[in-house]
């Protein structure tokens, strides 16, 4: 199972046995900004991930995304909970010719 945005920042957070406190003053945050972010009803800006991968060194990349991938899933399961699994294979085939599309024009 893949873990959420805010799983991850928790788990990273409690492997660097950090306290909430501790870490939200290294992000230049309070205390319930990061709580809410770690339980998913708060979204991180750019800023802050950016500080989040220098503090676990751990890609901007990979937070990126993992925190977009949590709100494409959202949203799509919150609209289309019956159909959400189906809307995702398809998608990322669409994703995946469109990247190809775009890699052959650039060729060009």
């Amino acid at each position: 199972m893949e873990y959420s945005f805010g799983e991850k920042i928790k788990h990273l957070r409690e492997s660097k046995k950090m306290t909430l406190k501790e870490l939200s003053s290294l992000l230049e945050i309070d205390t319930s900004m990061l709580g809410k972010i770690e339980k998913g009803t708060r979204r991180a800006n750019l800023g802050i991930i950016k500080k989040l991968s220098q503090i676990f060194n751990i890609a901007e990349s990979e937070l990126n995304v993992s925190m977009v991938s949590d709100q494409i899933a959202n949203e799509v399961v919150k609209k289309y909970n019956q159909q959400a699994q189906q809307i995702l294979v398809v998608a990322e085939r669409k994703v995946a010719y469109r990247t190809k599309s775009e890699i052959d024009t650039n060729k060009e």
